[in-house]
Protein backbone atom coordinates (compact mmCIF):
# COMPACT_ATOMS: atom_id res chain seq x y z
CA UNK A 1 0.00 0.00 0.00
CA UNK A 2 1.39 3.37 -1.05
CA UNK A 3 0.70 5.40 2.09
CA UNK A 4 2.03 8.68 0.70
CA UNK A 5 -0.52 8.61 -2.15
CA UNK A 6 -3.37 8.12 0.30
CA UNK A 7 -2.04 10.83 2.62
CA UNK A 8 -1.54 13.26 -0.27
CA UNK A 9 -5.06 12.79 -1.61
CA UNK A 10 -6.63 13.18 1.82
CA UNK A 11 -4.49 16.22 2.64
CA UNK A 12 -5.28 17.97 -0.64
CA UNK A 13 -9.05 17.54 -0.37
CA UNK A 14 -9.08 18.31 3.36
CA UNK A 15 -7.13 21.53 2.82
CA UNK A 16 -9.72 22.81 0.35
CA UNK A 17 -12.71 21.85 2.50
CA UNK A 18 -11.07 23.21 5.66
CA UNK A 19 -10.18 26.44 3.88
CA UNK A 20 -13.80 26.87 2.83
CA UNK A 21 -14.95 26.37 6.41
CA UNK A 22 -12.23 28.65 7.80
CA UNK A 23 -13.43 31.50 5.62
CA UNK A 24 -16.93 31.10 7.00
CA UNK A 25 -18.33 29.37 3.94
CA UNK A 26 -20.72 26.44 3.99
CA UNK A 27 -19.01 23.15 3.20
CA UNK A 28 -22.24 21.85 1.64
CA UNK A 29 -21.92 24.52 -1.06
CA UNK A 30 -18.90 22.67 -2.45
CA UNK A 31 -21.03 19.66 -3.28
CA UNK A 32 -23.04 20.32 -6.42
CA UNK A 33 -24.27 17.27 -8.33
CA UNK A 34 -24.93 19.24 -11.51
CA UNK A 35 -21.41 20.66 -11.59
CA UNK A 36 -19.95 17.21 -10.87
CA UNK A 37 -21.87 15.61 -13.73
CA UNK A 38 -20.86 18.34 -16.18
CA UNK A 39 -17.15 18.26 -15.31
CA UNK A 40 -16.62 14.54 -14.78
CA UNK A 41 -18.92 13.43 -17.58
CA UNK A 42 -17.46 15.92 -20.03
CA UNK A 43 -13.88 15.06 -19.08
CA UNK A 44 -14.39 11.30 -19.36
CA UNK A 45 -16.18 11.75 -22.68
CA UNK A 46 -13.34 13.84 -24.10
CA UNK A 47 -10.74 11.30 -22.97
CA UNK A 48 -12.74 8.44 -24.46
CA UNK A 49 -13.06 10.31 -27.74
CA UNK A 50 -9.30 10.71 -28.11
CA UNK A 51 -8.32 7.22 -26.88
CA UNK A 52 -8.45 3.69 -28.20
CA UNK A 53 -10.67 1.40 -26.13
CA UNK A 54 -7.72 -0.82 -25.16
CA UNK A 55 -5.67 2.16 -23.97
CA UNK A 56 -8.59 3.62 -22.04
CA UNK A 57 -9.36 0.35 -20.23
CA UNK A 58 -5.68 -0.28 -19.53
CA UNK A 59 -5.33 3.21 -18.07
CA UNK A 60 -8.32 2.69 -15.79
CA UNK A 61 -6.92 -0.64 -14.58
CA UNK A 62 -3.48 0.89 -14.10
CA UNK A 63 -4.92 3.43 -11.64
CA UNK A 64 -4.64 0.83 -8.87
CA UNK A 65 -0.86 1.34 -9.02
CA UNK A 66 -1.41 4.66 -7.25
CA UNK A 67 -2.39 2.89 -4.02
CA UNK A 68 -1.05 -0.64 -4.62
CA UNK A 69 2.08 -0.19 -6.76
CA UNK A 70 3.83 -3.15 -8.37
CA UNK A 71 6.80 -4.44 -6.40
CA UNK A 72 10.23 -3.86 -7.92
CA UNK A 73 12.86 -5.67 -5.85
CA UNK A 74 16.03 -5.06 -7.85
CA UNK A 75 18.21 -6.84 -5.32
CA UNK A 76 16.09 -9.95 -5.67
CA UNK A 77 16.36 -9.72 -9.46
CA UNK A 78 20.14 -9.46 -9.15
CA UNK A 79 20.26 -12.44 -6.79
CA UNK A 80 18.14 -14.48 -9.21
CA UNK A 81 20.33 -13.63 -12.20
CA UNK A 82 23.54 -14.43 -10.31
CA UNK A 83 22.02 -17.76 -9.24
CA UNK A 84 21.10 -18.57 -12.86
CA UNK A 85 24.57 -17.58 -14.02
CA UNK A 86 26.15 -19.93 -11.47
CA UNK A 87 23.90 -22.82 -12.53
CA UNK A 88 24.61 -22.17 -16.21
CA UNK A 89 28.35 -22.05 -15.54
CA UNK A 90 28.29 -25.40 -13.72
CA UNK A 91 25.71 -27.32 -15.74
CA UNK A 92 25.36 -25.43 -19.01
CA UNK A 93 22.45 -23.39 -20.29
CA UNK A 94 20.16 -26.44 -20.40
CA UNK A 95 20.35 -26.62 -16.61
CA UNK A 96 18.19 -23.48 -16.51
CA UNK A 97 15.28 -25.30 -18.12
CA UNK A 98 13.98 -26.19 -14.66
CA UNK A 99 13.34 -22.50 -13.98
CA UNK A 100 11.28 -21.91 -17.12
CA UNK A 101 8.17 -23.71 -15.94
CA UNK A 102 8.03 -21.94 -12.57
CA UNK A 103 8.60 -18.44 -14.00
CA UNK A 104 5.37 -16.40 -13.98
CA UNK A 105 6.69 -13.22 -15.60
CA UNK A 106 5.99 -13.57 -19.34
CA UNK A 107 8.88 -11.29 -20.27
CA UNK A 108 11.41 -13.19 -18.16
CA UNK A 109 10.02 -16.56 -19.25
CA UNK A 110 10.44 -15.62 -22.90
CA UNK A 111 14.05 -14.57 -22.41
CA UNK A 112 14.87 -17.61 -20.30
CA UNK A 113 13.32 -19.91 -22.90
CA UNK A 114 15.44 -18.36 -25.65
CA UNK A 115 18.49 -18.73 -23.45
CA UNK A 116 17.82 -22.44 -22.83
CA UNK A 117 17.12 -23.01 -26.53
CA UNK A 118 20.62 -21.74 -27.33
CA UNK A 119 19.70 -18.51 -29.09
CA UNK A 120 22.57 -16.16 -29.86
CA UNK A 121 23.10 -13.36 -27.33
CA UNK A 122 22.34 -10.65 -29.89
CA UNK A 123 19.17 -12.46 -30.93
CA UNK A 124 18.04 -12.52 -27.31
CA UNK A 125 18.90 -8.84 -26.94
CA UNK A 126 16.97 -7.78 -30.06
CA UNK A 127 13.90 -9.84 -29.12
CA UNK A 128 13.76 -8.55 -25.55
CA UNK A 129 14.44 -4.95 -26.60
CA UNK A 130 11.42 -5.14 -28.91
CA UNK A 131 9.42 -6.51 -25.99
CA UNK A 132 10.55 -3.64 -23.74
CA UNK A 133 9.73 -1.07 -26.41
CA UNK A 134 6.27 -2.57 -26.93
CA UNK A 135 5.58 -2.59 -23.20
CA UNK A 136 6.70 1.02 -22.88
CA UNK A 137 4.48 2.15 -25.76
CA UNK A 138 1.42 0.37 -24.34
CA UNK A 139 2.00 1.54 -20.77
CA UNK A 140 2.62 5.18 -21.69
CA UNK A 141 -0.47 5.25 -23.91
CA UNK A 142 -2.53 3.88 -21.02
CA UNK A 143 -1.08 6.38 -18.51
CA UNK A 144 -1.65 9.25 -20.93
CA UNK A 145 -5.42 9.10 -20.44
CA UNK A 146 -4.90 10.60 -16.96
CA UNK A 147 -2.69 13.35 -18.32
CA UNK A 148 -5.35 14.07 -20.94
CA UNK A 149 -8.03 14.18 -18.25
CA UNK A 150 -5.91 16.73 -16.40
CA UNK A 151 -5.82 18.86 -19.53
CA UNK A 152 -9.52 18.67 -20.33
CA UNK A 153 -11.00 19.01 -16.82
CA UNK A 154 -10.24 22.74 -16.28
CA UNK A 155 -11.69 23.61 -19.67
CA UNK A 156 -14.81 21.54 -19.01
CA UNK A 157 -15.01 23.30 -15.63
CA UNK A 158 -15.05 26.66 -17.39
CA UNK A 159 -17.75 25.32 -19.72
CA UNK A 160 -19.79 24.36 -16.65
CA UNK A 161 -19.25 27.84 -15.24
CA UNK A 162 -20.52 29.44 -18.44
CA UNK A 163 -23.56 27.17 -18.42
CA UNK A 164 -24.27 28.18 -14.84
CA UNK A 165 -24.04 31.86 -15.75
CA UNK A 166 -26.40 31.29 -18.69
CA UNK A 167 -28.85 29.81 -16.22
CA UNK A 168 -28.44 32.89 -14.04
CA UNK A 169 -29.06 35.26 -16.93
CA UNK A 170 -32.19 33.34 -17.93
CA UNK A 171 -33.64 33.77 -14.44
CA UNK A 172 -32.73 37.35 -13.56
CA UNK A 173 -36.39 38.03 -12.89
CA UNK A 174 -36.58 35.13 -10.41
CA UNK A 175 -34.13 35.78 -7.55
CA UNK A 176 -34.88 32.37 -5.99
CA UNK A 177 -33.06 30.64 -8.85
CA UNK A 178 -30.03 32.89 -9.01
CA UNK A 179 -28.18 31.28 -6.12
CA UNK A 180 -28.26 27.76 -7.60
CA UNK A 181 -27.03 28.99 -10.97
CA UNK A 182 -24.14 30.96 -9.48
CA UNK A 183 -23.20 28.02 -7.26
CA UNK A 184 -23.01 25.66 -10.23
CA UNK A 185 -20.93 28.21 -12.13
CA UNK A 186 -18.22 28.57 -9.49
CA UNK A 187 -18.26 25.01 -8.17
CA UNK A 188 -17.85 23.65 -11.70
CA UNK A 189 -14.64 25.66 -12.02
CA UNK A 190 -13.44 24.31 -8.67
CA UNK A 191 -14.19 20.75 -9.78
CA UNK A 192 -12.39 21.21 -13.08
CA UNK A 193 -9.23 22.85 -11.76
CA UNK A 194 -9.20 20.85 -8.53
CA UNK A 195 -9.63 17.42 -10.13
CA UNK A 196 -6.95 18.19 -12.71
CA UNK A 197 -4.32 19.33 -10.22
CA UNK A 198 -5.20 17.16 -7.23
CA UNK A 199 -6.12 13.92 -8.97
CA UNK A 200 -5.60 13.49 -12.71
CA UNK A 201 -2.15 15.05 -13.25
CA UNK A 202 -0.64 13.57 -10.05
CA UNK A 203 -1.94 10.13 -11.05
CA UNK A 204 -0.39 10.53 -14.51
CA UNK A 205 2.98 11.53 -13.07
CA UNK A 206 3.04 8.68 -10.57
CA UNK A 207 2.09 6.11 -13.20
CA UNK A 208 4.94 7.34 -15.39
CA UNK A 209 7.27 6.89 -12.41
CA UNK A 210 6.17 3.26 -11.95
CA UNK A 211 6.43 2.64 -15.69
CA UNK A 212 10.02 3.92 -15.71
CA UNK A 213 10.92 1.61 -12.83
CA UNK A 214 9.34 -1.38 -14.59
CA UNK A 215 11.25 -0.58 -17.77
CA UNK A 216 14.45 -0.39 -15.72
CA UNK A 217 13.70 -3.80 -14.20
CA UNK A 218 13.17 -5.32 -17.63
CA UNK A 219 16.36 -3.77 -18.96
CA UNK A 220 18.22 -5.22 -15.98
CA UNK A 221 16.79 -8.66 -16.70
CA UNK A 222 17.63 -8.26 -20.38
CA UNK A 223 21.27 -7.41 -19.65
CA UNK A 224 21.50 -10.28 -17.19
CA UNK A 225 20.18 -12.88 -19.62
CA UNK A 226 22.45 -11.65 -22.41
CA UNK A 227 25.43 -11.75 -20.04
CA UNK A 228 24.59 -15.34 -19.11
CA UNK A 229 24.25 -16.22 -22.79
CA UNK A 230 27.75 -14.83 -23.32
CA UNK A 231 29.04 -17.16 -20.62
CA UNK A 232 30.49 -14.39 -18.46
CA UNK A 233 31.57 -14.94 -14.86
CA UNK A 234 28.71 -14.62 -12.31
CA UNK A 235 30.82 -12.20 -10.28
CA UNK A 236 31.28 -9.96 -13.31
CA UNK A 237 27.55 -10.14 -13.94
CA UNK A 238 26.87 -9.02 -10.37
CA UNK A 239 29.22 -6.06 -10.68
CA UNK A 240 27.84 -5.16 -14.09
CA UNK A 241 24.20 -5.07 -12.94
CA UNK A 242 24.76 -3.44 -9.55
CA UNK A 243 24.19 -0.04 -11.14
CA UNK A 244 20.54 -0.93 -11.82
CA UNK A 245 19.75 -1.14 -8.10
CA UNK A 246 17.88 1.98 -7.00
Amino acid sequence: MDKISIAGLILGITAIVFGQWLEGGHIASLFQLTAFIIVMGGTIGAVMLQSRLDDFMAGVKMAKWIFVPPTHDFRRVLTTLVNWAQHARRGGLLSLEAYVGSEKDVFVKRGLTMLVDGAEPETIRRALELDVDAFEARARAAAKIWESAGGYAPTIGILGAVMGLIHVMENLTDPSKLGAGIAVAFVATIYGVGSANLIFLPISNKLRHHINIEIRRREMMLEGLVTIANGENPRLLENKLAGFIL
